[in-house]
């Protein structure tokens, strides 16, 4: 007699029986799936951070993972659409710019600085002179920042004043996170976020209209 095959399992607790399934078939391959990409996605991030686009690797990026190296290109595709991904995923935890936020976002870009924020930093400089990876990085880095931002801004010239802004945010960033400036890291945060605040207030209050002669 053949033994009796169950398809679904339950687990028994006080209060009555409830169904497991979420923690079997498509559901555990699921959740190891997601886990598999997020693994990759660290991997990556750290190699491109440390490396830069050209000299990464796959088999490096794989073995960081501790995945088989057709794995990459079974959930990305390709070295360019895991770096895309990477960029994206970078550039969303860097910073997010509102008109409204301008004194937390003064003091944010002068605090002690995190390491996501730090490698995002780090990861545009070393990848910067491959062309496609830069472009890559500044249409991120539009589609993200810039156009949200342009968006917001009242009066004319709102996608010059937009890139404007992110370039002061992204520039106050690399001096006092990636060169350590002196000055940016020892100076009084209270006393620099204001003249930050000052400067990006200027740049996202609209011009006033001019006057008749």
């Amino acid at each position: 007699m053949c033994p009796r095959v169950w398809t679904r399992k339950f687990v028994l607790y006080p209060g009555g029986v409830i169904d497991d399934s979420a923690f079997t078939g498509d559901a555990l391959r699921k959740r190891d799936s997601a886990a598999t990409k997020q693994a990759i996605l660290d991997a990556a991030r750290t190699v491109f951070t440390r490396s830069g686009y050209d000299a990464a690797g796959m088999r490096e990026i794989a073995g960081l993972a501790g995945v088989d190296p057709r794995l990459i290109g079974r959930y990305f595709g390709s070295k360019e659409q895991l770096f895309t991904q990477v960029v994206e995923d970078a550039y969303t935890d860097h910073l997010m710019l509102t008109p409204e936020a301008n004194a937390e976002t003064a003091r944010a870009l002068l605090a002690d600085p995190t390491a996501a924020r730090a490698d995002g930093m780090i990861l545009t400089l070393r990848s910067a002179s491959n062309e496609r990876a830069a472009t890559i990085m500044r249409d991120s880095l539009e589609r993200n920042f810039q156009r949200a931002l342009a968006d917001e801004l009242v009066g004319p010239d709102a996608a010059a004043r937009a890139a404007l802004l992110v370039a002061i945010c992204t520039g106050v960033q690399f001096m006092r996170n990636v060169l350590h400036s002196s000055e940016l890291i020892g100076g009084d945060t209270d006393t620099l976020a204001g003249y930050l605040r000052a400067a990006l207030d200027a740049i996202a209050t609209a011009p006033p209209a001019p006057t008749g002669q």
